[in-house]
Formats: C-alpha cells, sequence, structure tokens
C-alpha cells in the first residue's frame, strides 16, 4: 500500500482512524492529494468519489443522518470547500455529525494572487461546532486540535471542520502509516447511557405542577426512530389530560395521537384556538414544520413551555420557560414515575375533533380530480412496508402532513434549513448507508436544482425517486403575497423540463404518468427489485393544484 510521506497528512489519517471514523466523501483536487492518497489506502477507512462538492457533503449528510455518526469530507483548495456551506448549516440545525477536511495553500500563500486560493480559515465559523487550523510542523498542536475536532463532531452532534495547508511536493508517498491510540468516541448515542439523571426534588416540583393541569400537549418534533421513546409517548395517551401532536417526521404514531396538526388547526377561530390551548407545552426532537402549530402557540401561549434536548434550548415558539438539558428517554424514565393522570376531557374531545377531520378528509379525496393532492394519497397508499422515506423540502413535506404515516416507516427531511437544495442528493446518501429500500418524494424544482446529484456511481439498485412535477413551485400560488404580486412567474418559475434525459444519462429506469388510473398501475411495480435506480415522473395541472388545496381547507 501506499500512504503519503507528508507527515501532517499522516496525522490527520491516523486521528480519523483512532476515532473510529469509517466514511469519507472524496471530491477530487491536487491540493488534497496527500489525504487521498492514504484514505483511499487504509483498510479501515471507506471512501467515496463524488465531483460535485455540493452534492458530496449532502451525500454525507444522509448518510450520517443514518449511522448517526461522524461522515468526513475531503475537498482541495479554494472555492471547493465553500460549496460544503449549505449542507453544512443544514447539519448545523439538524444536529448531524459531519468533518470537513479542507485541503489548503500554506498561510503565506493567502492574499497575494496565488491560483486556487482564499480564506479558508473559520470560513464555516457561524454554523460549526468546532475550527481547527492546522499547521505544518506542530505535531503536537495539531494531534490535540484534531482530537478536539472529532471529539466535538462525536459529543455535539453537528458540524466540524479542520483545515489543513500542504507545500508541495504532494504525492510523495512511503509504505507506513502512523497509527495513534484508539480513542473511544463520546458517541451521541450513548447520551441516554452516559447521562447523570435530574435532582429528584426539583423534577418534583415540576410534576407537582403537571399533576394539577388539566390540558397538557406533547408536541413531538423530527426525531430519529426509537423504539423506546415510541412506548414513552404511548405512555402519555393514558392520561385523558395530554394530546400528543406529532410531525410526520418524528418517527412516531399512534391512533391516540394527533398527526395531523395542520388540519386540525385550519378551521379553528380564536374561541376554538383558545380552548386548544394547553396550560403546559412539553416538545421534545427537532425542528417543526407546521406553520399553524408555531402561529397558535405563539398567539396563544401556555402557561409553561418545557423543552427536552441534550444540547440546544430553542424557543421556537418564544413562550419557553423550562430547559431539560436531557434526553428525552431519559428524563421520561424518570418523569412518569411522578406523575398521575388529570381527570379532563381534553384528550376525548380533540380526539373527536381529530376523527371528524379524518372523515372529510377522506370524503374529500373521494372526489377531488387529479392532483399534487390526489397524487400524494395514491403514493402514500402504495407504500410497501419496512421502507425508508426521504421527503423534499417545501410544499413535499406539508402535503405528507396530511396523510397517516405507518409504524414501518422511516421518515426524513431536511428541516434543519428547509432548502430545496441538496434534497435528492440527502436522499442518495441516506441509500448508501442503510440496507432498507429508500424512497425519494420530490417536487420538480428541487430535484432540477439538485440533479447532479444523480452523478454518483454508488446509489443502490433499491432506490426510487418520486418526482411530483407541477412545473414550478406550485406552493407559491397558495402562499397569499406571491399569488397577489404580478411577478408571480419569478416565484414560481415554470419551467417545461421533465427528467426522461437526465435517468437517461444517469442509468436510472424512467416511467412517467399524468393521470389517476395509470399512476396507480405504475406504482404496482415500482417498488419491484430491479437491477438499476428508478424514477416515476408524475405532471400534475399546475393551475389547479392550488384550487384543489383551498377547496381541501374549506371542507374541513
Amino acid at each position: 500500500m501506499k500512504y503519503p510521506k507528508n507527515e501532517l497528512a499522516q496525522l490527520v489519517i491516523a486521528s480519523l482512524v483512532s476515532q473510529n471514523l469509517e466514511d469519507v466523501i472524496v471530491s477530487p483536487g491536487s491540493r488534497n492529494a496527500p489525504l487521498t492518497i492514504g484514505l483511499t489506502s487504509h483498510s479501515k477507512i471507506n471512501t467515496y468519489s463524488i465531483v460535485d462538492e455540493r452534492c458530496a457533503a449532502f451525500v454525507a449528510l444522509g448518510m450520517a443522518q443514518q449511522k448517526q455518526k461522524p461522515v468526513a469530507l475531503l475537498c482541495t483548495s479554494g472555492s471547493a470547500l465553500l460549496n460544503y456551506y449549505p449542507a453544512i448549516a443544514e447539519a448545523f440545525y439538524s444536529e448531524i455529525p459531519l468533518v470537513v477536511l479542507s485541503a489548503d495553500r500554506p498561510e503565506h500563500y493567502v492574499d497575494i494572487g496565488d491560483g486556487q486560493t482564499i480564506r479558508q480559515k473559520n470560513v464555516f465559523e457561524n454554523h460549526s461546532l468546532f475550527n481547527a487550523n492546522l499547521r505544518e510542523g506542530a505535531f503536537s498542536s495539531n494531534k490535540e486540535k484534531l482530537e478536539s475536532a472529532l471529539s466535538k463532531a462525536y459529543s455535539g452532534k453537528g458540524p466540524v471542520h479542520i483545515n489543513i495547508p500542504f507545500e508541495e511536493p504532494l504525492y510523495d508517498t512511503v509504505p507506513t502509516i502512523l497509527e495513534l491510540e484508539s480513542k473511544a468516541p463520546s458517541n451521541s448515542n450513548d447520551l441516554f447511557l452516559d447521562a447523570i439523571p435530574l435532582d429528584v426534588d426539583l423534577l418534583q416540583g415540576h410534576a407537582d405542577v403537571w399533576n394539577q393541569a388539566s390540558k397538557k400537549i406533547v408536541l413531538v418534533g423530527a426525531h430519529y426512530p426509537d423504539e423506546l421513546l415510541q412506548i414513552q409517548l404511548q405512555h402519555f395517551s393514558k392520561d385523558p389530560s395530554v394530546l400528543v401532536f406529532l410531525e410526520t417526521t418524528s418517527n412516531a404514531t399512534d391512533p391516540s395521537f394527533i398527526n395531523g396538526i395542520d388540519q386540525l388547526l385550519f378551521p379553528l377561530n380564536d374561541e376554538q384556538l383558545e380552548q386548544l390551548k394547553p396550560d403546559i407545552l412539553l416538545t421534545l426532537g427537532g425542528m417543526v414544520v407546521s406553520k399553524k402549530i408555531k402561529q397558535f402557540f405563539r398567539k396563544h401561549r401556555p402557561d409553561a413551555h418545557w423543552h427536552i434536548d441534550p444540547i440546544k434550548s430553542m424557543d421556537t415558539f418564544q413562550c419557553l420557560t423550562q430547559h431539560f438539558k436531557k434526553t428525552p428517554q431519559l428524563f421520561l424514565s424518570q418523569f412518569f414515575f411522578l406523575t398521575q393522570p388529570v381527570a379532563s376531557s381534553y384528550q376525548k374531545e380533540w380526539l373527536q375533533i381529530k376523527r371528524r377531520r379524518k372523515q372529510q378528509h377522506a370524503a374529500f379525496l373521494e372526489k377531488v380530480i387529479f392532483s399534487d393532492l390526489k397524487a400524494h394519497e395514491l403514493i402514500y397508499a402504495s407504500l410497501p412496508d419496512q421502507v425508508h422515506l426521504q421527503l423534499g423540502n417545501s410544499s413535499v413535506v406539508r402535503y405528507a402532513q396530511f396523510f397517516e404515516m405507518q409504524p414501518s416507516w422511516r421518515i426524513f427531511c431536511n428541516r434543519g434549513t428547509s432548502g430545496i437544495e441538496g434534497s435528492t442528493s440527502t436522499a442518495i446518501g441516506a441509500a448508501m448507508a442503510t440496507e432498507i429500500p429508500t424512497v425519494f418524494i420530490t417536487g420538480d424544482l428541487s430535484f432540477f436544482y439538485d440533479s447532479n446529484a444523480l452523478w454518483n456511481a454508488y446509489v443502490p439498485n433499491s432506490f426510487r425517486i418520486v418526482l411530483i412535477n407541477n412545473n414550478g413551485g406550485g406552493i407559491f400560488k397558495v402562499i397569499p403575497g406571491p399569488s397577489s404580486s404580478e411577478v408571480l412567474d419569478y416565484f414560481e418559475t415554470p419551467h417545461g423540463l421533465n427528467a426522461a434525459q437526465l435517468c437517461e444519462m444517469h442509468g436510472f429506469a424512467y416511467q412517467k404518468t399524468s393521470d389517476e388510473q395509470h399512476l396507480k398501475s405504475c406504482l404496482q411495480a415500482f417498488y419491484q427489485v430491479s437491477n438499476q435506480p428508478k424514477l416515476l415522473e408524475i405532471t400534475t395541472p399546475s393551475a389547479e393544484n392550488d384550487l384543489v388545496l383551498k377547496a381541501y381547507f374549506k371542507e374541513l
């Protein structure tokens, strides 16, 4: 085997191996050659070559999302590094561990007119947990910085940046690689086992308040699938004073929970919203999609808002009163011993309204024309069990909130920054990291924006893309502002494109449909085993979709 002769490259590689980092996405370049040579040669490192740095970063994001451990990125110097930024921001707000390895020119080449040279130090400072700027010839200092950065990626659940300057020559090799003592990383999955329990007396005071409240809401945002948490959430339904609200990306489900938050809230007037307002709001998990729930809690503020998270405390509803800096599993395992059911009609009344909404939902879909809404209904009805579901942003994830999710599905979406860029790349990265068949549902703008995602040699044959093409950002017809302007085309961006030639170029099986019966027929065979990934493009009537959605909410 050949390894880099460069001492700094040897140290970086040895540090990654000692911290049990296994996967590196490499984008081509010359300045990063010492690391590329060493990482691809190392038996304990899996390397993947993805040319487009923006796509590469989102692929790493998808892999880390599924593995729940850091994945590294490696690029050359210059503007290549800046293409990582959208994924870095997403990882920062979605609490996904990434390790950015950027090759750089030595500092004395910066700002003197040398090629492919920019100010790389601390370039992600606003959206990273740690920034390590290494120096050639400073072994001890570099080793310490590397240990700190990698440790932070594991424990802090977010991105770190390691900037590595290399002097030429870049391609000299030796037959051996440095070895460092193995470090046992503090994986985020161990936080529940390692965490110190809450003080019982402190917790008892909050339990006393809880046991006196007759109206309580537990709201679960984006969360990785967790069997223990599912059981704990179901325990809440035994208390008639508690309502459990779920986001689609919460990866929890139960008939006694309210998953269609917008369905429930949209028709309510201020008096009804005030009746729904809880005494206590208990939140856990990450980002919340529903705009209605944000508006509701900001206007109708509960007396107390408690948030449970071991790291972050985001005051989403601008009424936070208590942050429990523990995992939800640990908090609830203690808290339930101190709580008792409270006599109340709160849960019963609102679950009755939920059932009525579901009946109205079903009745509307029976008669609705073919549209985005109808297409989503048919897609979710067709999905097999044990599927890994990735959702595109904007309208796709919002439509998903209207439908029941099956317990066997694992559901994810880039809601940290809610951007459309990188959704396809993230889904492919996730598919690369799991043996579960992955289905990605996306809108046309998200898909074409990230079309370089298909330029990837590692896409599993089981990967499926469902592309809903309404010829532009249809959500902007629903939002009052853009639709009332005189420049709607600049918001909606009609394009007239389809995915046929992209699929042909990148080796995807392609089908296209534009009506209900043909879509049903296509979906029957779409998930079957094949020798190549597949894309199903569904064209829907752009002029009708917003009218259907408005009629849907009116029906409710």
